[in-house]
């Protein structure tokens, strides 16, 4: 297959092309700056700009698929302009590829939109899967909902809004910063440790947009998270046991709050999100569980 990548510099990005590469696809990585052309990555991998997409979108005619892994990155603190940006770059992003869809004449078989678990609002209690609706609760929610509005104008022959939770991976992500603590003697539950958590590890998430590249029956929202969605508290404990560590230091929700302003709510909120469309699709997770995903990362 020619898969388009916009946002293939991101964990996530870097790791599909790999596996991309690994199976004999090619990949154009699409980059605001000004890089083009060859990739250091080998033969297989070219590097466009999306200005040079404007002015000739033909270089990507034919292309079998576009995945749309861009936006500005939420961990930072979220003052007026920080969320102006993420917003922004998600509305930004999304509409670059409805002009690229357009100006195809022959339309790629499926376009994959990055969106979030996020979508469904925060809950300490509902289990939301594809079928929820969907609900605007905190700046989060809103950004998706825009997000995904923005989304429905790519004019793709089919459509995937993967809806993507915390992605563990050892290198990159949230994932190392969870697990500090814990390398420093000093994990345990934030807040009241009852908050949900959906978490994909990155092998699954990398399987399950292969999945709905491959799968034509796959359009519409999917949940980029596992079967297993847990409280913070379990979280913290399989992490405690996989890295042989305790979990014995609660942090305060006030002092998180202190610290990183609204942005605390992504540590001290959550929902829990199944990933019926996967399963129902035929997609086996490699990790359905925290312990076994927690074994494999603590075992690199």
């Amino acid at each position: 297959m020619r898969i388009a990548i916009a946002g293939g510099s991101g964990f996530i990005g870097k790791a599909l092309t790999n596996a991309l590469m690994e199976r004999g696809d090619e990949v154009w990585i699409i980059t605001r700056g000004n890089r083009a052309g060859a990739s250091d990555l080998g033969p297989q991998v070219t590097t466009v700009a999306w200005d040079q997409l404007q002015r000739e979108p033909g270089k990507l005619e034919g292309i079998d698929a576009i995945v749309n892994l861009a936006g500005e990155s939420i961990n930072q603190r979220w003052n007026a302009a920080a969320k102006a940006r993420v917003l922004r770059s998600r509305q930004w992003a999304a509409a670059r590829v409805t002009e690229l869809v357009n100006a195809l004449e022959r339309k790629p078989a499926v376009v994959i939109n990055a969106s979030g678990i996020s979508a469904y609002g925060i809950s300490a209690t509902e289990i939301f899967d594809e079928d929820s609706p969907t609900a605007v609760t905190d700046f989060l929610s809103e950004v998706v909902r825009e997000w995904e509005v923005a989304a429905d104008a790519i004019p793709a022959k089919r459509l995937v809004k993967l809806r993507i939770g915390v992605v563990l991976d050892r290198q990159g992500g949230a994932f190392p910063l969870m697990v500090l603590p814990y390398r420093l003697f000093a994990g345990g539950r934030v807040g009241s440790g009852k908050q949900g958590l959906s978490w994909i590890h990155i092998e699954d998430m990398v399987g399950l947009i292969l999945h709905c590249l491959d799968n034509d029956t796959v359009q519409g929202p999917v949940n980029a998270s596992a079967p297993d969605p847990v409280t913070n508290d379990e979280f913290g404990r399989a992490v405690a046991r996989a890295f042989g560590r305790p979990h014995w230091f609660p942090v305060p929700a006030p002092m998180m709050r202190l610290l990183f302003g609204e942005m605390s709510t992504l540590l001290l909120d959550g929902q829990f999100a199944k990933p019926k469309r996967a399963l129902q699709t035929g997609y086996s997770f490699r990790y359905p569980t925290v312990d076994s995903a927690m074994r494999q990362l603590a075992s690199r």
